[in-house]
């Protein structure tokens, strides 16, 4: 009798987990059948960033069985830089590649990166993008205001365009030079002598024609592709500050992923970031040829001079950052991994 209710007992039990394989098996094929359009807005093309978002988006949809649907909108397609960043935090776009510097609305501290003087090269800049303290920070901004970041890279070192030559630093004094609305950009221009003019990127080369900027903080993997000799034809290589970049993605869309794709989002940024480097470097390299290639000229301040606005921007930034507690720990945290990876 036992044996014969063990065997009731058991067909029971057999027969539920058929029906709850049943049920479960459809909704899991389901969810991985089901593909995901993931639209990347950024607002240059041909430089750094862009190879970034176009390697990305190839390696996701790879990677991905073609369930993950990439499409790339370069040249701010989708909107001004604000629009682009209220579009990923409220989900109409899932991905932003942008200077972190851009995102100060979202949380005072992203703008650290753009310090001058935090690091003197390319490859630097992509030791300390790479550094655990300072890609934990740096990624970890705005998690509570609907960002996922995944990756961090220097985009390129800048560079001042000017309608006449700065040859000198006595050559900034008087001047109107665009930069972007940070403090860390505000204030080293302001002790050169300069007056600096937070714009957006599209209103720089109208601005210059009008008169009303006489230069502008940029790079030239922007100047050259975008054709910015069409408004000036000097650029003075600062070095300074460097053009970091930082690819953020909408959390709630983030979170919505399957588990095995939620990791592909962040596995093949992290992939793309070790990868830039050497890209970065080329782009560089082929932008400031193609500069002179154009007829335009690039300017080198004498090493003193150089050293000097090194001291300057230094002691600008020192000042900037202790004017904020939370902005002063992140700088010092970024600072200390940039002299880690010297």
């Amino acid at each position: 009798m036992r044996t014969s209710q063990n065997g009731v007992v058991a067909r029971a039990l057999a027969g539920g987990c058929a029906l709850g394989l049943a049920l479960i098996l459809p909704a899991v094929a389901a969810a991985q059948d089901k593909t995901y359009t993931m639209k990347i807005t950024l607002p240059t093309i041909n430089d750094p960033s862009y190879v970034f978002a176009k390697n990305y988006a190839a390696a996701l949809e790879k990677d991905s069985g073609g369930r993950i649907k990439p499409q790339i909108f370069p040249l701010s397609q989708l909107g001004s830089i604000p629009r682009q960043i209220e579009g990923t935090q409220f989900g109409s776009i899932q991905c932003a590649v942008l200077p972190p510097e851009f995102f100060v609305g979202v949380d005072s501290r992203f703008e650290v990166m753009a310090a001058p003087g935090l690091v003197s090269s390319l490859a630097q800049g992509q030791r300390v993008a790479a550094d655990p303290a300072a890609l934990k920070l740096m990624l970890s901004l705005g998690a509570n205001k609907g960002l996922h970041g995944i990756a961090m890279f220097m985009n390129s070192p800048s560079s001042v365009i000017a309608k006449s030559p700065i040859r000198h630093l006595a050559d900034f004094k008087g001047k109107k030079i665009r930069v972007l609305a940070s403090p860390f950009q505000t204030a080293p221009i302001a002790r050169l002598g300069a007056t600096p003019v937070a714009m957006t990127l599209a209103d720089v080369v109208p601005a210059m024609q009008q008169g009303t900027i006489d230069g502008a903080v940029g790079g030239i993997v922007v100047w050259t592709p975008m054709h910015f000799s069409d408004a000036a034809k000097y650029v003075t290589e600062t070095g300074q500050p460097a053009v970091f970049v930082m690819a953020e993605v909408n959390k709630a869309w983030y979170e919505s992923l399957p588990a095995d794709l939620k990791k592909l989002i962040d596995d093949d940024a992290s992939a793309q970031q070790k990868a830039i480097g050497p890209v970065a470097e080329d782009i560089v390299g082929k932008a400031r040829k193609g500069w002179v290639a154009n007829g335009g000229e690039l300017i080198d301040l004498p090493a003193d001079e150089q050293s000097q606005m090194m001291k300057t921007f230094s002691e600008a930034v020192d000042g900037v950052a202790k004017e904020k507690p939370a902005i002063y720990d992140a700088y010092k945290v970024v600072s200390e991994a940039a002299q880690r990876v010297k």
